[in-house]
């Protein structure tokens, strides 16, 4: 039995860091580093997971998602 929450069916996220890190909260930074998000406009592709979907809320206006 497949959990509904978790089952995303392989679909995937594109993030996009489209703006510094520099001068927001430290924890920010780890957000992005966590997501593979290296540089200016690195991208990272990811399974749609709640927890994905999370860490994206939490630096949403670093970020574009595709």
């Amino acid at each position: 039995m497949a959990n509904e929450r978790t089952d995303t069916k392989g679909k995937t996220v594109t993030i996009t860091l489209v703006k510094s890190v520099t001068g927001f909260k430290d924890n920010q930074e780890v957000v992005a580093r966590g997501l593979g998000l290296r540089k200016l406009n690195s991208s990272a592709v990811h399974k749609d997971t709640p927890e994905i979907r999370g860490m994206i809320h939490k630096i949403r206006h670093l970020v574009e998602v595709k």
